[in-house]
């Protein structure tokens, strides 16, 4: 989800209409079974190699100019680019649109963008006697020195059983973004612990109302920035066991939070990314956020559009006397085919859209260090956060909390939807939270989950 921001794109490209193309493959290759397969050293049974064949990327809007500085750097290599929505919200268009290629046994594309972690789940799998559609990215393919490169933990969530399925195009570590101006006219500090931005709401809604500290209105805000943030194992993985407790101590703590942040009114139900939210903007004081809020809300003319200097980036809040853990909201992942013809320009590409500099910063802090570094150091260069940005950035990114997995479904459904409705409806998250609870472990089951 810094992915969770889009732009829209500005010259005519083609847009996948994959139900209808992957309907009339399957009727032309039902019987094919795809492409032969030769032995390989990269650890998976490779298709025949066509080394000057057009490689197929799908990828969103908001990668689009990556892809386009590949194409510029690279004119060897034929690029088709299809633009959907990188499965953004969970809507499962990578896996439904795989799942239609591997029916009809061939119109895989060569490289898949997506917004979502838990991806390599599924990804990694073989499906139907189909080989799974992640090409293994550590068994030979690409080198151990390239893949060295990422910031420690960032491949985590793309590696089963020890094996690397993806590459994480950025980090989404959660810190605090306060708004300077504002915090120095009401003469407030930065609030450092949860506690301490608890108190700051009772201070704001006595001595300044209408002024507020964040939202709840969007399903990834509450699982992954306050809930996860807080150390909360709203759901947590155990292999094939799912595993849910709204009633865990941390789990209330940030509940009772909520409550009584919507209560006194500093946080507000709108999406981060509706009118309502922008036309509230200039009253935002302050809010627990990903790093990819930096463009996508704060320097975005749609949103925040804040002066430079205005807003500043500070270490992720904590509680008193815990761990100091933050959450991670998104961070897109690079896939390549396993059925690729076309591998030494996939590898290429991947090893490009990665680390150059040229896309440092295309959905918020890059995965790659050297890429991090440069984009830490041009936003710090900049002026344009007050504070020591790039220690906020660092301090997120290597606080992220491990204590939740990534399952094959989306948990945002749940809290949108028994959540965000019940809110509306002037319920509290603590009448609210059994049902959600149960509506996660449901989802889970269907997932084909032991609940646990």
């Amino acid at each position: 989800m810094s992915s969770q921001h889009r732009r829209p794109f500005t010259r005519s490209t083609r847009i996948l209409a994959a139900t209808a193309s992957l309907a009339v493959a399957g009727l032309l290759a039902a019987c094919s079974g795809g492409s032969a397969t030769v032995n390989s050293d990269y650890g998976f049974a490779t298709a025949e190699q066509v080394p000057d064949s057009t490689i197929t990327i799908w990828a969103d809007a908001t990668r689009q100019p990556a892809v386009e500085a590949f194409q510029a750097a690279h004119p060897e290599i034929k690029v088709d680019l299809v633009v959907d929505d990188g499965s953004a919200g969970g809507s499962a268009t990578f896996q439904t649109k795989i799942a239609l290629a591997d029916q009809a046994g061939d119109g895989w594309p060569d490289v898949v963008f997506s917004t979502q972690n838990n991806d390599a789940s599924w990804a990694s799998k073989e499906t139907n006697g189909v080989q799974a559609f992640a090409a293994p990215l550590n068994k030979g393919y690409l080198e151990d020195d390239f893949l060295s490169g990422f910031t420690p933990s960032a491949l985590d969530p793309v590696t089963v059983d020890g094996t690397v399925y993806g590459l994480r195009n950025d980090l989404a570590p959660v810190l605090f973004w306060y708004n300077k101006a504002l915090l120095d006219e009401f003469g407030y500090d930065v609030p450092k612990t949860w506690e301490d931005y608890s108190a700051l709401s009772d201070k704001l809604a006595a001595e300044h109302p209408g002024y507020f500290l964040g939202s709840v209105g969007d399903s990834f805000v509450g699982t992954y920035v306050y809930y996860f943030s807080g150390a909360a194992p709203i759901f947590t993985l155990d292999g094939t066991t799912f595993h849910s407790d709204v009633n865990d101590p941390n789990s209330k703590k940030v509940t009772d939070l909520i409550d009584h942040m919507v209560a006194n009114g500093t946080l507000i139900q709108d999406s981060l990314f509706s009118a309502e939210f922008v036309a509230k903007a200039d009253h935002l004081v302050g809010m627990p956020g990903a790093a990819w809020y930096a463009g996508a809300l704060f320097q975005n003319p749609d949103n925040v559009n804040a002066n430079a200097g205005q807003w500043g980036a500070a270490d992720p809040l904590y509680w008193d006397g815990e761990d100091k853990v933050t959450g991670n909201v998104g961070g897109g992942v690079w896939y390549a085919s396993s059925h690729s013809k076309n591998l030494e320009a996939v590898k290429t590409f991947l090893e490009f859209i990665v680390s150059d500099p040229s896309t440092a910063g295309t959905g918020g802090l890059p995965a790659y260090q050297s890429a991090a570094d440069t984009w830490l150091s041009d936003q710090a260069a900049s002026g344009f956060f007050a504070g020591d940005f790039k220690s906020a950035m660092s301090t997120a990114a290597s606080s992220v909390w491990s204590g939740w997995g990534y399952p094959n479904f989306s948990v945002e459904t749940a809290y949108a939807k028994v959540i965000v409705p019940g809110l509306a409806a002037g319920k509290t998250v603590a009448e609210l939270a059994d049902e959600w609870q149960k509506e996660m472990e449901n989802e889970a089951q269907v997932a084909g989950y032991t609940v646990g």
